[in-house]
């Protein structure tokens, strides 16, 4: 397993190992070791998948405090442009975001540590995206900020939305509640 720094901090780009023949692909998407050595989570207590097709922009969304977690996501089917964006007052990446192109044929993971929001939008056809979580969903704490108030290039300025994303607070009126603590970076 190859895990990745990115420009956001404590946020990881995973390549799981990948085990190929003329059956096809086997690829191991977590692994308890290399995680826990990595001071990664190890405890994710429930996984989800969306599927989506082309056009559908789903985020930016996250948890807030004490319901905040840990996310690992990847694609499995098809490609979307995944963007993360550090919430954490305090951070040095605070306000600032990140794109990945997350597909099935590339097999890279997301880790986003909590106190960061998440969204895709959908490039294939169609594609199916995995989340596993470090909590499970809490209504109470479900959140998220309007997914075009961060400056993200995103490729399409029309893209399909849920209600809930279109009625999401712009990331400067959005209450914030996450800190940033010195410690919790794996630098």
């Amino acid at each position: 397993m190859q895990i990745n720094n990115t420009k956001l901090i404590d946020c990881y780009e995973i390549f799981p190992h990948t085990f190929t023949d003329e059956r096809g692909k086997f690829i191991k998407t977590f692994h308890y070791d290399s995680f826990k050595e990595n001071q990664l989570e190890t405890n994710f207590v429930e996984q989800y998948y969306s599927v989506s097709h082309q056009g559908v922009l789903r985020g930016l969304h996250f948890q807030t405090p004490p319901q905040h977690h840990v996310k690992l996501v990847n694609c499995v089917l098809g490609e979307v442009l995944d963007a993360v964006v550090d919430l954490r007052i305090g951070s040095p990446t605070y306000g600032q975001f990140e794109l990945f192109h997350l597909s099935a044929d590339k097999k890279n993971m997301i880790y986003i540590p909590s106190g960061m929001a998440h969204g895709f939008y959908v490039t294939s056809k169609s594609a199916i995206v995995v989340c596993n979580l470090s909590t499970v969903y809490s209504t109470e704490h479900d959140h998220g900020v309007r997914w075009n108030s961060v400056g993200i290039p995103w490729p399409d300025h029309s893209p399909i939305l849920s209600q809930k994303d279109r009625q999401l607070p712009p990331f400067a009126d959005f209450p914030n509640t996450f800190l940033y603590k010195v410690n919790e970076s794996h630098d």
